[in-house]
């Protein structure tokens, strides 16, 4: 039998040999009666400054007739792994799978697991192609939008950052990772199996998302890059029959996921002229913060910081302050240690960042989002109403941003401590932004419930993590694409509730946020299309 021993603490100088004494002793078993335990998760307890400490899960077989003692209630028992999905015996048109970002490629991995073939669609280029117009980007601020931060093989999360943690407890978490890992280990990927925080960096996942489209490939299905769907077609029955592309030509199927990602906004467009069931959802929008990584080391780790076992420090923070007579929620987003902010634009003079970090973490700053929680109310306030008034409400302010940087994708930035005082009195320092920063009044942007809720926020920020407000840190604008601002209606089977045979998936779909569960998404869905065409 195998059992999971879990919260076992291992200060940084104990040997991981007490690991195994103590699963002995919750075990009943003395240590030498007791194999080697195997981890299978560790992460990092900072709250005690000055000594951060280990905590381990940890796997052990025993055999039944020698577990005798006590049941402690770490102690679980591992269950089997569930039996392969069974194979679907008959498909008159292969599935279309619109995207190759999470959502998309999981669909075509749980359907090819299914032993159904898939065509799967991008309008972006493969990753080696994709990299040169992301470098152009960077360098000059020369913006392709059909290959970009957002669009292209791995979608927006191959070159953001690469963390596949969530807050989702769906069974298949596991198998994302699991899937990731594998087709990374070349690059020591199996590392995420254990850590607490999974993170694979920015370098890597680009090689373990093209790992995963060549398996798929190699098993029968078909890619198409640079494939811009621009229509569905649908019958007279209003049933969905394929999907109409860029330039001419159309592709038929009866079954069509669509996994556009939330920048795929012709698309959201689409769905509201049509009126396919698409409806506007709350978001939430900023800034990008960024701090010296020794700094936010220091804050966190106490005495410890620099000590080599500790990877560099993270952090998350929430505020609730009460604006305009309610509660809006402000939290920090994405937080990347020893990574860069990067440009994610998609659409020519609309300017917006994420942060991304590679797989060592070992650049200068650290940055996160520190974002205001807007929903359809606030953008019926600035006049944007309808389904897709959350994307024009996004426009606006990317609009807005992108003259106060100046043009060129240059981000309009200021001291964090300016912006408390309401005016930018310094010169900006050093940042890892590439194509470059522009010293501007970041308190022109956003309306008042935005700003007035991140200002308490911050001081609120300070108060948990005492330094954290300071002229060394730097808020960039703007944040705000942290998810889908449409819903793209879906009711039974996970079809569309407008066009039956249509499959809306994903983060962009406004059913997911964040690699893993969009993947998880993905693979629901293609469990539905094999439960129907079984």
């Amino acid at each position: 039998m195998r059992y999971r021993i879990g919260d076992i603490p291992l200060w940084l100088d104990e040997p991981e040999s007490r690991v195994r004494a103590i699963a002995a002793e919750r075990l009943g078993l003395s240590p030498g009666k007791l194999a080697e335990p195997r981890i299978v998760r560790r992460s990092l307890d900072a709250r005690k400054k000055g000594h951060p400490r280990w905590i381990l899960n940890v796997e052990v077989d025993v055999a039944d007739d020698v577990r005798s003692g006590p049941h402690h209630p770490t102690v679980v028992a591992v269950p089997d792994a569930p039996p392969p999905p069974q194979p679907v015996r008959r498909v008159h048109q292969p599935p279309i799978v619109v995207g190759t970002g999470p959502a998309g490629l999981f669909a075509a991995l749980g359907l090819l697991e299914r032993g159904v073939r898939s065509i799967l669609l991008d309008r972006g280029r493969p990753v080696g192609p994709r990299r040169k117009d992301v470098a152009q980007l960077f360098r000059d601020g020369t913006l392709d939008p059909e290959s970009n931060m957002n669009f292209g093989e791995g979608g927006a999360g191959a070159y953001t950052d690469g963390k596949l943690g969530t807050r989702i407890g769906h069974p298949a978490v596991r198998k994302v990772v699991e899937t990731f890992a594998f087709y990374g280990q070349a690059h020591g990927l199996d590392r995420i199996l254990v850590e607490g925080k999974p993170h694979v960096g920015s370098d890597l996942l680009p090689c373990a998302v093209e790992g995963l489209r060549e398996h798929l490939v190699a098993n029968g299905v078909e890619v198409r890059w640079e494939t811009r769907v621009e229509d569905l077609l649908v019958d007279s029955q209003g049933k969905c029959r394929g999907v109409a592309l860029g330039g001419g030509g159309a592709i038929e199927s009866d079954r069509v996921v669509l996994a556009p990602g939330n920048s795929g906004r012709e698309l959201f467009e689409l769905f509201a002229r049509r009126g396919w069931g698409a409806e506007a959802k709350p978001s939430a929008v900023g800034f990008r913060a960024e701090h010296p990584q020794a700094l936010i080391d220091r804050i966190q780790y106490g005495p410890a910081a620099g000590r080599p076992e500790l990877p560099p420090a993270d952090y998350k923070l929430a505020e609730n302050p009460s604006v305009e007579g309610s509660v809006r929620g402000v939290f920090s987003f994405c937080m990347c240690p020893g990574g860069l902010v990067v440009p994610t634009p998609t659409e020519p003079g609309l300017q917006c960042t994420n942060g991304m970090s590679n797989s060592r973490r070992n650049a200068r700053f650290a940055n996160a989002g520190l974002v205001v929680a807007v929903s359809p109310e606030d953008y019926a306030r600035e006049g944007f109403t309808g389904p897709l008034a959350g994307l024009e409400w996004q426009r606006k302010w990317e609009r807005a941003a992108y003259e106060l940087g100046g043009g060129g994708y240059r981000a309009p930035a200021m001291r964090l401590t300016d912006y408390l005082a309401g005016s930018p009195r310094r010169e900006l320092g050093p940042t890892s932004y590439r194509p470059g920063l522009a010293l501007a009044d970041l308190t022109r942007l956003f309306p008042d419930c935005v700003r007035t809720g991140l200002l308490a926020a911050l001081r609120g920020f300070e108060r948990k993590m005492r330094g954290f407000v300071t002229e060394e840190a730097v808020l960039i604008g703007i944040e705000s694409r942290t998810s889908s601002p449409v819903r793209l209606v879906r009711g039974a089977g996970l079809q569309s509730v407008a066009v039956p045979g249509l499959y809306p998936c994903g983060e962009g779909a406004g059913y997911a946020g964040g690699i893993v569960s969009s993947a998880v998404d993905g693979l629901r869905v293609a469990e539905a299309i094999a439960a129907e065409l079984s």
